[in-house]
């Protein structure tokens, strides 16, 4: 457990996923997922999200086979009955994810969000907003499963630092509940991405 409080409550756990499985998955997952380059309007023009995107319903038919498979360990394991899966894509050290808290309009009040890593090991930074402004940096192992509360979103900033140190890709799975009748997924300018 990071922390546990009335500003939310963060739970760590390596090691959810065996390490073959993980390996796995994470290899099948990008081979086989149309990941899609995304731009987004900031400070007036368009700029590239520094990572590729995907996102799945829970329920689709075209549900890849191993986001399946992951879905339901991640829903056993947890009690949750997530409903969706945004998977991102990180390269290398230049993606990244900018500090930010998920759209609340995008999540079913009160459900978590659970990350499930898989690939190289990266630095996660969590940042709380108003005193006492604590901070955790977590290396989000292969196989590791990171649960955020719903309250963590009004009160913490979470995101993936860009680093200089030479590290490989990751893939970041992460399971939310929807409200009803939502597909959720930001709404970015999409294309494919070229070949990996």
């Amino acid at each position: 457990m990071i922390v546990d409080d009335e500003h939310g409550r963060f739970a760590y756990e390596p090691g959810v996923v065996a390490p073959e499985k993980a390996e796995a998955w994470f290899a099948t997952l990008l081979a086989d997922i149309p990941w899609e380059a995304q731009r987004r309007a900031m400070y007036g023009r368009q700029v590239d999200v520094p990572r590729l995107v995907q996102h799945y319903a829970l329920d689709d038919p075209g549900l890849p086979p191993v986001l399946g498979e992951a879905g339901r360990e991640v829903i056993a394991h947890s009690g949750v009955p997530f409903t969706s899966v945004g998977l991102n894509l990180y390269r290398d050290g230049r993606d990244s994810v900018a500090p930010h808290n998920d759209h609340l309009e995008e999540l079913a009040e009160g459900a978590p969000i659970a990350l499930l890593s898989l690939g190289a090991a990266r630095r996660m930074s969590l940042r709380e907003r108003e005193a006492p402004k604590r901070a955790f940096d977590i290396d989000v192992e292969p196989g590791s499963l990171l649960t955020m509360s719903y309250v963590t979103q009004f009160h913490y900033d979470h995101g993936i630092p860009k680093t200089r140190a030479a590290v490989g890709a990751r893939i970041s799975l992460a399971f939310r509940v929807r409200p009803d009748g939502q597909a959720g997924g930001r709404r970015y300018i999409s294309k494919r991405a070229g070949a990996m």
